[in-house]
């Protein structure tokens, strides 16, 4: 057991780790990194709803059998994330984005991949449960998965106001969550299927409303039509990665 512990908890803090990989963003000029940052902000977009749909949603289904349970915690998460939003008061603030006033929609997201996050650690945890092998080639699969989205991710805390180094930190703090996730798997064990059972698609659900109601709305305000097309191709793009994991997988 002591080395199934081990090896939980060295893959989730690899997995964590990928959170810092935005540093390789910090040798490109302020200007360039602008132009950037729409583009990342629709990876993420296209990662996330490709992530909900193809990863998340297909798993709840997999693992329960009332599917009316499973669509109405989805529905439960895009509501609570509206609720959060409203809370926040992000539709009536006037402010420009700044370091000292960043758009709500950087909490948004953490709250949202922290949930992932977790989830993922979970389902690693639970793997090597399983047998090493199979937590070995999970943790590969969910790696492969997390490089595309930590970039997103990091490009969303940008847009959002965050300083770089701050921006690194907050998403380190989020992909910690992985590790608190595959601590609850080991300790808890099988006893942890009921809530797995409503976690998968209440996080969904979040991801939807984020990359729905908050990503997309922000690059429809640039009307050029190359951008437009470059946005387009970036949210296909991360689409298209969680469909080819989901072939690999």
């Amino acid at each position: 057991m002591a080395q199934i512990y081990f090896y939980s908890l060295i893959s989730v803090i690899i997995v964590s780790l990928l959170s810092f990989i935005g540093v390789l963003t910090f040798n490109i000029s302020e200007k360039k990194l602008q132009n950037l940052i729409m583009f990342l902000v629709s990876l993420s977009a296209g990662t996330l709803l490709g992530d909900s749909f193809l990863h998340l949603m297909p798993e709840a289904l997999e693992n329960n059998k009332e599917d009316i349970a499973i669509w109405l915690w989805l529905l439960a998460g895009i509501l609570v994330f509206f609720i959060l939003e409203k809370i926040i008061h992000w539709r009536h603030c006037h402010l420009s984005t700044t370091p000292n006033h960043p758009h709500p929609v950087g909490l948004m997201n953490l709250i949202g991949d922290g949930l992932h996050n977790f989830i993922d650690g979970m389902i690693i945890a639970g793997s090597f449960l399983i047998n090493p092998q199979l937590g070995i080639t999970t943790t590969l699969a969910v790696i492969a998965h997390e490089i595309p989205q930590e970039i997103g991710d990091f490009g969303i805390l940008l847009h959002a106001g965050y300083s770089r180094k701050k921006a690194l930190l907050l998403n380190f703090a989020s992909a910690v969550c992985a590790i608190l996730g595959a601590l609850l798997i080991l300790i808890i064990g099988a006893q942890i299927n009921n809530f797995i059972t409503f976690i998968i698609p209440f996080t969904a659900g979040g991801f939807i409303y984020i990359a729905t109601a908050d990503l997309i709305p922000e690059l429809k305000k640039d009307t050029s039509i190359k951008k437009s097309l470059l946005q387009l191709s970036m949210i296909i793009l991360g689409i298209a990665i969680m469909l080819a994991l989901k072939k690999i997988g």
